[in-house]
Parts: C-alpha cells; sequence; structure tokens
C-alpha cells in the first residue's frame, strides 16, 4: 500500500490518513496523485474505502481548498 506515496500516509487499524503540504499545484498533484494510487491498489487487492468517511482538512488562511477525488 505504502509502494510509492509521495505524501505523510499514517496507517491505524481501518483507517488512513493521508497528509500533505500545498504550498503550490505541485503539492496539489502529489495528494491527488496518491490519492488515484491508493485507488488502485485497493482495485487490485478487492478493497473498498468508504468514501462517504473521507474528508479534506484544509488548513491555513490562504488556502485555496483544492478538491480531491478518490475513484472519480
Amino acid at each position: 500500500m505504502d509502494s510509492g506515496i509521495e505524501c505523510t500516509l499514517s496507517k491505524f487499524a481501518n483507517d488512513i490518513k493521508l497528509c500533505g503540504v500545498v504550498d503550490m499545484l505541485e503539492g496539489r498533484d502529489a495528494i491527488q496523485r496518491d490519492l488515484d494510487r491508493l485507488q488502485r491498489w485497493a482495485r487490485a487487492n478487492r478493497v473498498k474505502f468508504n468514501k462517504a468517511k473521507g474528508k479534506v482538512l484544509h488548513m491555513g488562511q490562504r488556502n485555496p481548498k483544492h478538491n480531491y477525488s478518490l475513484a472519480g
């Protein structure tokens, strides 16, 4: 699951947290690539993420609040 992940990935029991700094567009792209990578891993291993429980935490006063997607 961790193979090729660029951002920080934390796992505990059945919870996963993906964390990254988005100070430039490259940071946003890295997070989206990691989400895509995790989705491919889940599909290959027949695991389903509960997207209803997924959340994005935006921090900072001038945060552009980018949108991310997990499997579309």
